[in-house]
């Protein structure tokens, strides 16, 4: 999937655009994201030593939401057990609201002009504790509670697949009787035909109620699982309402079917900010912002410079127009 075939696919929009009287096209023209998010994963080492010096700097790069991740006080214990032991290797411990309560969390971003529409959070609490998660989810202000992997474990065929639209449905059930949305982000699996030809994402999408399970689209492990995330917001338009917002040095695919971290590890080095890779994110937002996505984050998973990176993607992404 290379550069010109994403844009091969968006030019039957634009040529559709351009059918269009002058005016209508000058307002799609003046159209841009009003709010560009950050996903925390990007930061999270200088928000565990600086919290507030951080949200300053990020306030004034010109992120307007942000997105959390778990664990949190609240989550279930398997998912607790999982973060002590991988926070080691990655060299920093903190999550969630950062030692803080949803309170004082929100105090120190609403300062700053900066809300939260969206919590990553597990499975398991999502499925044991959604009424703590959903209280937290209120207090802050967020819309979404998203599960942003499902575990290797409870994914070995496309039986547990199909279980899992299942469980979803009712996580989705559930989020709503608490005054939330439940959202499903991809990562490196499910995107590639099994051997009888099925997609396991396309199971997912085509077996959950579309009134209570929404998709969080990862562009980067959309493109390295050869899915053309233009073709999927046309597909199932409405069913996504946010995008990670990362880029790909060169377009590359997984070796495999992108399951296990050994395969995504291998495709980091490729990651770089918004606007400076060869997935046409340009292209690529002309059709998301007409096809019900509500929210941008720029996601630079640990950032080496954290600053510069995100402060590049922010100002590609500010300028763009649609």
């Amino acid at each position: 999937m290379k550069r010109s075939d994403f844009i091969k696919t968006s030019a039957l929009l634009t040529s559709a655009i351009g059918l269009l009287p002058n005016t209508a096209c000058k307002s799609i023209s003046e159209n841009k994201l009003n709010k560009i998010g950050l996903g925390l994963f990007s930061i999270p080492k200088i928000l565990e030593n600086d919290l507030e010096g951080t949200v300053k700097k990020m306030a004034e790069i010109g992120i307007r939401e942000f997105e959390t991740y778990g664990p949190y006080t609240f989550s279930d214990d398997r998912n607790k057990a999982f973060w002590a032991a991988v926070s080691k290797d990655l060299g920093f411990s903190a999550s969630g609201f950062y030692g803080h309560t949803p309170e004082k969390f929100k105090s120190v971003l609403s300062h700053y002009d900066i809300s939260v529409p969206s919590m990553h959070t597990d499975l398991y609490t999502l499925e044991s504790n959604i009424a703590a998660l959903g209280k937290a989810a209120n207090t802050m202000g967020a819309s979404y509670v998203v599960l942003p992997s499902i575990p290797e474990e409870e994914r070995p065929d496309l039986d547990a697949y199909k279980r899992m639209a299942e469980r979803f449905n009712e996580i989705g059930r559930q989020a709503r009787e608490e005054g939330i949305k439940f959202a499903y982000h991809n990562h490196g699996y499910g995107l590639i035909p099994e051997d009888n030809g099925v997609i396991p994402l396309d199971m997912i999408l085509n077996e959950t109620d579309p009134d209570k399970v929404f998709f969080e689209m990862d562009l980067f492990w959309t493109v390295a699982g050869k899915s053309d995330p233009i073709e999927l917001l046309k597909k199932h338009q409405g069913r996504y309402t946010m995008l990670h917002l990362k880029d790909m040095k060169t377009i590359t695919y997984f070796e495999g079917k992108g399951s296990t971290a050994d395969e995504w590890m291998e495709l980091f080095p490729l990651l770089v900010p918004a606007g400076s890779g060869e997935i046409p994110i340009d292209e690529i937002l002309k059709v998301a912002y007409h096809s019900g996505v509500e929210h941008y984050f720029i996601e630079h998973d640990l950032a080496a410079n954290p600053f510069e990176n995100i402060g590049s993607a922010y100002d590609f992404l500010s300028g763009l127009r649609f």
